[in-house]
């Protein structure tokens, strides 16, 4: 995808953000996000607007689903998501809930709801992916860095480096809000596992680009976003 042609553009974000009215909208963890998910969008993942359910698109997992202002901002300035529904955000009759429905708003892979199911799914679905020989998709998956103190997501990253999914991208949004951290930091964990890993500000568009190419073949890759403390 490219911005070039979207409805709106990066400096919308703020106007775009202040429509989305409500309890409980978890404001920190949508701005931690927001500039991962612009370069991802505008930049980096490979969609169709015009056609989100093509069979060779890359798959994106907000598995960080508990902040999903941010990610409803990049949806409506790619176009995948109307502005309009902005102003319904978290009633019960909206599509936009707390967390985003796969079944209500188009180009959404996932309906998160408890932490550390996201990277578990990512690693299913690039299995599948691979035994279907769709070889041109992506499956780019985002967790916090909170969300890794569970389990489900180490057993995740085992598996994807003995299987080599070198399809799959894990980014890291470090605010440094764990309970546990790990020995060495974040992209230890992942490379001690066969991971190839890369650590950038979560800030710097082009370094964050840079840094989600930076995989090498036969092997999955993370990138660690550092944006500051919560």
């Amino acid at each position: 995808m490219t911005s070039s042609s979207w409805p709106y553009a990066y400096g919308d974000l703020p106007s775009l953000l202040t429509r989305l009215d409500g309890d409980e909208k978890h404001e920190p963890s949508a701005h931690s996000t927001l500039d991962v998910l612009w370069v991802l969008y505008s930049r980096f993942l490979r969609l169709d607007p015009g056609n989100p359910d093509r069979p060779d698109r890359d798959r994106f997992l907000l598995s960080k689903g508990h902040g999903p202002m941010g990610y409803y901002a990049v949806l409506a300035a790619a176009g995948l998501l109307p502005v309009e529904t902005f102003d319904t955000f978290g009633r019960f009759d909206s599509p936009l809930g707390h967390h985003p429905d796969r079944t209500l708003i188009r180009g959404v892979e996932l309906a998160s709801g408890s932490l550390g199911h996201g990277l578990p799914i990512a690693v299913g679905m690039s299995l599948a992916l691979r035994v279907q020989e769709v070889d041109a998709a992506r499956v780019v998956c985002l967790v916090g860095d909170a969300e890794l103190d569970e389990g489900s997501n180490h057993e995740a990253i085992a598996l994807a480096g003995r299987f080599g999914l070198d399809r799959l991208l894990a980014v890291v949004v470090d605010n440094r809000s764990a309970t546990h951290g790990w020995p060495g930091g974040i992209a230890a964990r992942f490379a001690v596992e066969g991971w190839t890993t890369a650590t950038t500000s979560g800030r710097e568009h082009d370094a964050i680009e840079r840094a989600l190419r930076a995989g090498t073949p036969g092997r999955p890759h993370v990138v660690v976003c550092e944006v500051g403390p919560k």
